[in-house]
């Protein structure tokens, strides 16, 4: 079953990252000071997870393609993994709208 994690990074910031059934990390969240900003990302993830507009594709200076979740209101919300090939971050965005919507939260604090 996939689910959302919330966890502190070393800085004491509260971060989430999805996780699809298979364990794997399909899309990870910035920095929230407040355990309550995480929580609300984590629900703007499920609402515009949905809408294929709200994924911006992008290629790192490697060459490696990747893809943001944006918010209505134009901010990341999550940033996916770099992947071998477009074809791989495609299915990374199919994932993440599969997963998404009925992810469980565990809470790591």
């Amino acid at each position: 079953m996939s689910k959302f994690q919330i966890y502190k990074d070393r800085g004491g910031e509260f971060r989430f990252r999805l996780k699809a059934a298979n364990g794997q990390n399909i899309l990870a969240s910035e920095g929230y000071k407040a355990k309550s900003g995480c929580t609300n990302g984590i629900e703007s993830v499920r609402t515009n997870s949905q809408d294929d507009d709200r994924y911006e594709r992008l290629e790192s200076s490697n060459g490696s393609p990747y893809f943001n979740l944006k918010a209505t209101n134009g901010q990341v919300i999550g940033t996916s993994e770099m992947y071998s090939s477009f074809s791989a971050m495609e299915n990374g965005i199919a994932s993440v709208k599969n997963n998404a919507p009925g992810a469980t939260v565990e809470d790591l604090t």
